[in-house]
């Protein structure tokens, strides 16, 4: 009798390390994905500097006042899907608007395109302010960058000109960074390369309906004669460039 007893015990301590065990996993998990308050988001950001925070609301709302470092990627602009595909899917994302409507959505979309780490701002802007927790807004000296009669000069070449549409934030574009080095280096005699900060020269980029990074032109006689939008193998590019 009594070693039925032990038996039984022995099960009954499994079954609760096991349950313990499934909801300390649930913990993390939804500690990674799902509504993150105000206080505990403050607190992710001064853990993880490099933390990833998107904001998607409009231009003119993220210039009133946002977050610090927040990319600016508005919800219903047509570009969206676009500039979201240039963070990394398996890298923490924190994402906010005014009160939580916009940035749910924006979250639903993101996970439905392989993203697993969204957190999205509990109650948004409204609960950062009521909070009195900082904020920057756009009265900020903006970086300087192309504009176009820089660009049209920079196609005034009797190179080759490629055009690397580019933003710090996008993972692809990193990716390509440092071949695109080596094309300037190894064909520098019949290719120009030139290099664009998609976020510093956004004015150029919407000139040229440049909607996704990184985006690659090239150009003969200021005629573009190829274009690709997103990642690229080298040996691929430079195929375009003989």
């Amino acid at each position: 009798m009594k070693k039925y007893v032990l038996i039984l015990a022995l099960v009954l301590i499994g079954l609760l390390n096991a349950c313990n065990l499934t909801s300390t996993e649930q913990s993390t998990s939804a500690s990674e994905n799902g509504l993150i308050s105000v206080t505990n988001a403050q607190k992710r950001m001064n853990d993880n500097p490099t933390l990833t925070i998107v904001d998607v609301r409009t231009p003119e709302e993220y210039n009133q006042g946002h977050i610090e470092k927040a990319h600016n990627i508005d919800w219903n602009s047509n570009s969206f899907e676009n500039k979201i595909d240039g963070f990394e899917r398996d890298k923490p994302i924190l994402v906010y608007c005014l009160s939580g409507g916009r940035s749910a959505a924006a979250a639903e979309k993101m996970r439905s395109f392989g993203f697993t780490k969204v957190l999205e701002l509990e109650n948004g802007m409204m609960a950062w302010r009521a909070a009195q927790l900082p904020e920057t807004t756009a009265n900020v000296a903006k970086p300087t960058g192309m504009n176009r009669d820089q660009f049209e000069a920079a196609l005034n070449s009797p190179k080759l000109v490629l055009v690397d549409f580019y933003a710090d934030w996008c993972a692809p574009c990193k990716k390509m960074a440092p071949y695109l080095e080596e094309i300037k280096t190894e064909m520098g005699e019949k290719v120009e390369v030139v290099r664009i900060n998609a976020d510093d020269s956004a004015e150029l980029a919407s000139q040229l309906s440049i909607q996704g990074l990184p985006t690659v032109l090239i150009f003969k006689n200021k005629t573009m004669v190829w274009k690709n939008v997103g990642y690229i193998e080298k040996e691929e590019l430079v195929k375009h460039l003989q």
